[in-house]
């Protein structure tokens, strides 16, 4: 048998809110998602759209970019951008910005960076890699699906560039 006691949303006598909160373990939220740009271009219609014996070639690009909005919420953007081509022929061109609004609670200060980089895109990618396979279909094209993106791999890249590109100080 099931328990449901509650307390009618009082709080146990000599706490506050602001120690339950840092009682709790490091946390996640998702306080909303959201489509900031969405592009679709196909510059070569109807050429584009006439079957052919050759594959095209795709090139896909992933970035994520982060920023502070308050005290311990961010809006972290992740873009996916794709152009299919055959031969010197653009088939399409698409883009999104999908982005997401998170708060992220009692996380240590040296673990904030890589969550913020790997884990928050990481739950956003399903939900853009959805968008441009619906982009891509509605355009005449079979749906685009974009292989799962390692973003801890592409945080240590971004990593290893910045560090590379910093000025060396004697």
């Amino acid at each position: 048998m099931v328990n449901n006691a509650s307390n009618g949303g009082e709080q146990a006598a000599g706490t506050d809110a602001k120690s339950q909160a840092s009682a709790q373990g490091p946390g996640i939220h998702v306080l909303g998602q959201y489509i900031k740009d969405l592009s679709f271009e196909n510059p070569s219609a109807p050429n584009s759209l006439r079957p052919a014996s050759a594959n095209p070639s795709l090139d896909v690009n992933v970035n994520v970019n982060a920023r502070p909005i308050a005290d311990g919420q961010f809006e972290v953007e992740l873009k996916l951008d794709a152009k299919a081509s055959r031969g010197d022929e653009t088939l399409f061109i698409t883009e999104v910005v999908y982005a997401g609004l998170f708060q992220i609670r009692n996380v240590p200060q040296e673990h904030l960076h890589p969550i913020i980089l790997i884990e928050c895109p990481r739950l956003l990618f399903p939900f853009a890699r959805q968008i441009l396979a619906d982009a891509t279909r509605q355009g005449g094209f079979p749906p685009l699906m974009i292989d799962p993106v390692d973003f801890a791999a592409l945080y240590r890249q971004r990593a290893a560039q910045a560090q590379a590109d910093a000025p060396t100080t004697a």
